[in-house]
């Protein structure tokens, strides 16, 4: 595959300006009124009848009532490793793993595996060929000992390549991969998400199935609470795309609040919705087109672009006179999401990554609020601070019958608890603590000696 971009001046091109025609005033209505947008010159061009690419000439501040881009990218990318673990390092997650399967919370908390920045949990099951698996909030890494699969398999998370470009970001794991055993070839792409955030005018609902010309054999639109939500082609193909409202989906789902601030930084007004059109693309697919390695995708960003939404996919003003769809104009939105150049940077990046995965303060002081006021109110108390300590003293009793049941004192308990959740956080590695906890005690058994012996 290469990178085209070339702009297709034929004859549903004219040289001044120049607008989308071949749709009737009434397909036009349905499908958003672009039948007759003026476009100028140096915009992407039309396709034509043999669905030729337009160019890739959409500029990074485009800001315009129909259509204003805010980011784009790579959100999720998926990495293997041909190579061969460490059989010390097999060692000692072999031991990890069993630490997790351990019945004992006090046991579990120590099945952590510390390198560089990271903390990692190491879970207590793997998956086929992959025994083990660490996990923290950049990387999700799987562990083969079976010589004909890839010794690491990875997901990079969306949240860590919002921090570091692709590259970047593989030449950190390569780091740390390079810790637990010997990398042979550089990284093949298993699958990678492409995506465009961008603010448009544009009725998304204003179109049914048949707009969409494609080579998937599966259309279907979405609603979340009667609102809808967005467009799904070719779910669980090796090509899919999505077209929804990422606003919402933050919202409902994700919590992905920190987009927020990126979107603010490229002209985002806090109001209107963000739609995400999104394109996963499996090995397969990539593998066809000859860019099984990670450096090779990245050098042919655009040339893939072109693919999905040139070849693959395409948004239609349907034509009911004319039965070939491939000669069916392209909507005046597709024009602009289809030319996204993909050569440049596509978004700001995150300033701070925290490794650990942590909730935020909303999940946390919402859901810690909400039995403290239940209390209150239980108890007839209007007084934050009276119900707070009256609060923490109920807690405490509550809890000391069940602690002592299990042996433990109440601080134990609660150490024990904090110690669990951070394993699965990534925030305190409980082994230093362990070590720590000795050395003070040992330290203390000395001084009582030395004080005996003074005496």
């Amino acid at each position: 595959m290469k990178d085209n971009k070339r702009i297709n001046h034929n004859q549903a091109t004219e040289p001044e300006r120049r607008t989308v025609r071949g749709a009737s005033r009434e397909t036009a209505r349905r499908t958003g009124e672009v039948a007759l947008v003026p476009v100028d010159a140096s915009s992407p061009s039309i396709s034509s009848s043999q669905g030729t690419t337009p160019s890739n000439t959409v500029p990074y501040n485009c800001n315009t009532p129909y259509f204003k881009l805010l980011r784009f990218g790579v959100d999720s990318l998926y990495l293997s490793y041909p190579g061969e673990l460490f059989s010390d390092v097999d060692d000692q997650l072999k031991e990890l793993k069993q630490i997790a399967q351990s019945p004992e919370p006090h046991e579990q908390i120590k099945a952590q595996y510390p390198i560089n920045d990271h903390i990692f949990e190491v879970k207590d099951k793997g998956a086929r060929f992959f025994p083990y698996i660490l996990e923290d909030n950049a990387f999700r890494i799987q562990f083969s000992r079976t010589p004909s699969m890839p010794f690491a398999y990875v997901k990079l998370s969306s949240e860590y390549l919002t921090h570091r470009y692709p590259a970047e970001a593989e030449k950190a794991l390569a780091l740390v991969l390079s810790q637990f055993g010997v990398i042979n070839e550089s990284a093949n792409v298993s699958r990678i998400d492409l995506f465009v955030d961008f603010v448009s005018s544009v009725d998304m609902e204003s179109w049914d199935r048949h707009a969409w010309v494609t080579r998937a054999s599966a259309i279907n639109a979405y609603s979340v609470e009667r609102d809808f939500s967005g467009w799904v082609i070719g779910a669980g193909g090796v090509i899919s795309c999505r077209l929804y409202d990422k606003t919402l989906e933050i919202e409902k789902q994700s919590k992905k609040f920190y987009l927020h601030k990126l979107w603010n930084k490229t002209g985002w007004n806090g109001h209107d919705k963000v739609w995400r059109l999104e394109f996963q693309l499996k090995r397969e697919v990539l593998t066809q087109k000859g860019l099984p390695k990670l450096h090779e995708v990245l050098n042919h960003l655009n040339g893939i672009w072109s693919y999905a939404t040139t070849e693959w996919l395409r948004l239609t003003l349907p034509n009911l006179e004319d039965q070939t769809r491939s000669r069916w104009p392209i909507h005046a939105l597709w024009l602009y999401l289809s030319s996204v150049d993909w050569q440049t940077n596509g978004s700001p990046l995150l300033a701070r990554f925290n490794a650990a995965r942590i909730p935020g303060n909303e999940k946390l002081f919402s859901n810690g609020l909400s039995p403290l006021i239940s209390f209150m109110a239980r108890e007839g108390i209007w007084d934050f601070d009276k119900g707070f300590a009256y609060y923490k003293l109920a807690l405490c009793q509550h809890y000391d019958e069940k602690c002592f049941n299990l042996g433990l004192s109440f601080d134990d308990f609660i150490r024990e608890r904090v110690a669990i959740k951070a394993r699965q956080f990534n925030s305190i590695l409980n082994r230093q603590i362990d070590v720590e906890e000795k050395a003070n005690l040992d330290r203390k058994a000395a001084e009582y000696r030395r004080t005996s012996e003074g005496s």
